[in-house]
């Protein structure tokens, strides 16, 4: 099975993301044995931000790296591990709050899709960038 990484790289819809773990040189880490939980923005969620935001966060590593990392839980939780707990801690260290009433939300992000399998650990397809605070 292909790692988080691997995944990632495969699919078009996540070469703005791809291209972010490059640059805050997260891929080594993102392809270790883990296990870890990512929720993926695609690149449309990308494409959300404010104009020049993409652009400022490559050349700020540390901001980047921080934002990136709020984006990855440690373990494999599936959604129906999330739909039990309210909140999770990201590997940046902030809480995230999981809504599994209606649907499948991760704070202010809506899961496009669930539970796709990696061999260390599993993605969550999410249509916005999340952020601390």
């Amino acid at each position: 099975m292909a790692d988080i990484i691997d995944i990632a790289v495969s699919a078009d819809s996540f070469s703005t993301l791809v291209q972010a773990v490059q640059t805050a040189n997260l891929v080594e880490t993102l392809k270790s044995t883990g296990p870890f939980t990512v929720f993926a923005p695609n690149n449309e969620a990308f494409a959300k931000l404010p104009p020049g935001t993409i652009q400022t966060l490559l050349q700020n590593t540390p901001q980047l790296a921080r934002i990136l990392t709020y984006h990855v839980v440690p373990g494999k939780l599936m959604q129906a591990d999330l739909a039990k707990l309210k909140t999770v801690t990201s590997v940046e260290g902030s809480t995230i709050n999981i809504n599994c009433t209606n649907g499948f939300e991760v704070k202010n992000a809506t899961v496009l899709a669930a539970d796709i399998e990696a061999d260390n650990g599993v993605i969550h397809v999410i249509d916005k960038v999340i952020l601390m605070g």
